[in-house]
């Protein structure tokens, strides 16, 4: 017995200091982005990468990734952040186009990739496709954040990262199919696999329900922060467990439950301040997440490997690209056609080059087993064209915005944004000071005083809010997109409150939404 333990603390050991080495890095390049004004204008995740790729260059490897553990560590918190944060009513609004590019858009990438490779290189068909189902899985981490940065279009950020979302399920499952196939234990038949996507997907989806309603109902009957963050904890990471072992898509059911306690159960069984420590805490998971997935993407790169399959790198890139082109252009034509989204080319251009690979491509890739013949063919391959897609069109997103005039002119939203709070805060104060006016003790001069220069800051900022919006006639359709947001949160966090003390037995629709949007 003491031979084993002094083992497992061995293990343990061996096993801490290289992710304490990678959190370390992660954090001085997290610092050094912000510090250095040359670096700011490198996306953090890229420069993750970049860094990545210098100590693979040199040989120092920070941790080897097991392929048992990969998926089931890395995806369930970036996939339940993402749709955590996904507002559930602009995804209806954008669903058809969001459908079209995760299903389909799917299946022309992975058939677009096997058909190249197949034809043009020496790479086995079933290989070729489990490489176009790695890559099928769009990673826009990095591009959404640019997006919110410079102020580009919210309609583009929402079809984006629904878009992700939908098809990493679809990836996963593509893949697991495929792979199954690759090894021998899987029929390819048509109606087999009908059968058996429909109860991945029915299996994911009802396991994601089921805990997802659950969880929400529970945290209406009490108020504890700690306890409320922790059971979503628990949740992304139990759910997608129970849905592999009952056979569905543990993936699916991860992104059914955020979805849900992102939109329905933050808002009927939690209060304000602990949908933000909540939704703070799941911020600093995917930051640790992702700074942990994007190093280590760089510092795995076998430079040999890369080497060596440059060509059938080449091809998957030009395959991707055209594969991705005909999706979303394509796509976005008919659902123009049927729905009233109306995608401009710009913004399917941007979606087209802004369709970035990234951590669950790498994950997926990892995630064969050690027993695949051509592991380090898929491998290679797929790093090879993640690290184009990161390096090449992730640094190029900004001037393609640019040059396209979708950028945004966030500095002044944000500008008039903060005019607002405090604004706002300032008349508080002063609906405060009245009510004290009668106290006992405080000197009427010096009540006078403070009442006087509260309503002159607020006079200032008024005059500062006219005549930004004067000179920048633009913000005033911010200002009032604002304030119907405001209108709708306000109503909405009353239904809830009214469930939460038993007024009312499930959350009601809000009224006003039909009719603000009725306006537009």
């Amino acid at each position: 017995m003491a031979v084993e333990s002094g083992i497992s603390e061995v293990a343990i050991e061996a096993s801490l200091k290289p992710f304490l080495i990678v959190l370390a890095v992660s954090l001085s390049v997290a610092a050094l982005s912000k510090l250095v004004p040359f670096l700011r204008r490198i996306p953090y995740t890229l420069l993750l990468v970049i860094v990545g790729l210098c100590l693979a260059f040199v040989d120092v490897r920070l941790a080897n990734l097991s392929p048992e553990l990969i998926l089931t560590i890395f995806l369930p918190p970036l996939l339940f952040e993402a749709a955590w944060n996904l507002n559930w009513e602009k995804l209806k609004q954008n669903a058809v186009p969001v459908a079209f590019y995760a299903v389909f858009g799917v299946i022309i990438v992975v058939v677009g990739i096997a058909i190249a490779l197949d034809q043009l290189t020496d790479v086995a068909l079933s290989t070729a496709l489990l490489i176009g189902a790695c890559l099928s899985a769009t990673d826009p981490v990095s591009v959404t954040a640019l997006f919110r940065e410079l102020g580009v279009g919210r309609r583009l950020s929402t079809v984006m990262e629904g878009e992700s979302l939908c098809n990493d399920g679809m990836a996963v499952v593509a893949f697991g199919f495929l792979l199954a196939a690759a090894m021998g234990t899987a029929d390819l038949a048509v109606k087999p696999v009908l059968v058996e996507f429909f109860v991945v997907v029915g299996v994911g989806v009802g396991t994601g329900l089921v805990t997802g309603f659950g969880i929400s109902y529970l945290t209406q009957r009490f108020d504890l922060p700690l306890v409320e963050q922790s059971l979503t904890l628990v949740s992304a990471y139990a759910v997608y467990l129970v849905a592999e072992d009952l056979g569905g898509s543990g993936v699916i059911a991860v992104v059914t439950t955020a979805l849900i306690l992102g939109n329905f159960g933050s808002r009927i069984g939690m209060s304000p301040r602990t949908r933000l420590i909540v939704t703070e805490f799941w911020e600093f998971l995917a930051f640790f997440v992702n700074s942990i997935v994007f190093l280590l993407i760089g510092d795995q790169i076998q430079f040999e490997n890369l080497d060596i399959n440059l060509g059938a790198i080449a091809i998957t890139v030009a395959a991707l690209v055209t594969a991705r082109a005909i999706a979303i252009y394509l796509f976005g034509a008919i659902s123009n056609q049927i729905t009233q989204v109306d995608l401009s080319l710009k913004e399917q251009t941007v979606l087209w080059w802004g369709g970035l690979r990234g951590a669950v491509s790498i994950a997926l890739a990892l995630s064969l087993p050690n027993t695949f013949p051509e592991r380090e063919t898929v491998i290679s391959v797929v790093f090879g064209v993640v690290l184009f897609t990161l390096l090449v069109q992730g640094l190029t997103v900004e001037p393609l915005l640019s040059r396209l005039n979708l950028i945004g002119d966030q500095p002044l939203r944000q500008k008039l944004a903060e005019q607002l709070a405090r604004r706002t805060a300032l008349k508080r104060v002063l609906q405060y000071l009245l009510k004290v006016e009668d106290r006992p003790g405080i000197d009427l001069e010096f009540y006078r005083y403070q009442e006087s220069l509260i309503k002159g800051e607020i006079s200032q900022i008024e005059s500062e809010m006219e005549k930004l919006q004067e000179e920048h006639p633009n913000l005033r359709k911010f200002a009032t997109e604002q304030l119907k947001e405001e209108l709708l949160a306000v109503e909405a966090e009353a239904y809830a409150e009214m469930v939460r003390v038993g007024r009312l037995n499930q959350e009601l629709s809000p009224l006003l939404e039909t009719a603000l949007l009725g306006e537009e």
